[in-house]
């Protein structure tokens, strides 16, 4: 079962790559990242972590990820992390709030949004959580430097 994800993730993930005209050297690094990131993600659930914290888990991941080989292969980070963002996106919960609010269930849509609107803001957090570690990282080897 976790090989499943662990393909259709990767594939996901190299997938939007090309959809996003990421350069052909780096699809298959696209892929790994997605696929990290859909690792994590779906062990927590699987761990009954909710899936919120896990996602804000995951994105953190997937930025690190991306920051890393960014560096080693001096390509922007964008290309790596919108591509490995993609498998934890909720594109089903905002189809299934919207089916909802069409279907005149009004209750069980909002409570669908509201979830879906958490998981991209934990991929938001996630998202910017790193950049910041990345950013006081970078400031203190910098004024290390200066001190010797």
């Amino acid at each position: 079962m976790l090989i499943e994800h662990i393909i259709a993730s990767f594939f996901a993930s190299a997938a939007f790559g090309i959809i996003f005209q990421a350069p052909r050297n780096t699809l298959i690094k696209c892929g790994l990242v997605g696929m990290i990131g859909w690792v994590i993600y779906i062990s927590l659930v699987w761990e009954e972590v909710d899936s919120v914290p896990a996602t804000l888990i995951a994105s953190f991941v997937i930025a690190m990820v991306s920051q890393m080989l960014a560096r080693m292969y001096k390509t922007p980070m964008i290309v790596f992390s919108v591509a490995g963002i993609i498998p934890l996106v909720p594109g089903s919960l905002a189809y299934d709030a919207m089916r909802s609010f069409v279907q005149n269930d009004y209750s069980l849509a909002i409570s669908i949004a509201a979830k879906a609107f958490m998981i991209s803001g934990a991929i938001a957090f996630g998202l910017v959580f790193s950049e910041v570690i990345n950013q006081i990282l970078k400031k203190m080897r910098r004024t290390k430097a200066q001190v010797r």
